[in-house]
């Protein structure tokens, strides 16, 4: 058994992804449209396109490392919600948990700056551009 993350982006998320291929390195395993949804006519509420939305993203799976994230565009909103939980990146090296921090923090907000503390080496904690939180660290060695 696994639990995997899914994330709403609310009319976002193929520019959220493009943003965390960019900065984390992530892979887009598959990606899916409302449009190309092959039930759309008996698809339930959820999944069917709103006016406009035909081309937004229905269901994607991206993976950063060994970890697989689900996202969507969810209702297309463009306010997602994103409250009460953080992902967190264990990083191998101090030069890559700083390259990665640098570049989530572009557009969005430190939490908590890098730094070293009593269980890692660097950790902190940003917000990015999308509303996400990250926490990154590098494990003491």
């Amino acid at each position: 058994m696994q639990v995997q993350p899914y994330l709403f982006f609310e009319g976002r998320c193929d520019e959220a992804v493009e943003f965390y291929k960019k900065t984390l390195g992530a892979k887009v395993n598959m990606r899916m449209t409302f449009k190309e949804n092959p039930e759309a006519d008996k698809a339930s509420p959820g999944c069917q396109p709103g006016a406009g939305t035909e081309d937004k993203v229905m269901h994607l799976e991206f993976q950063i490392g060994d970890s697989i994230i689900m996202a969507s565009d969810g209702r297309c909103s463009n306010q997602p919600n994103f409250q009460g939980f953080g992902l967190s990146i264990n990083y191998p090296d101090k030069a890559a948990v700083e390259k990665a921090f640098n570049a989530l923090k572009e557009g969005g907000q430190v939490v908590m700056p890098l730094d070293k503390t009593f269980f890692a080496d660097q950790f902190g904690m940003v917000t990015d551009r999308f509303g996400i939180m990250w926490m990154l660290l590098t494990a003491p060695k």
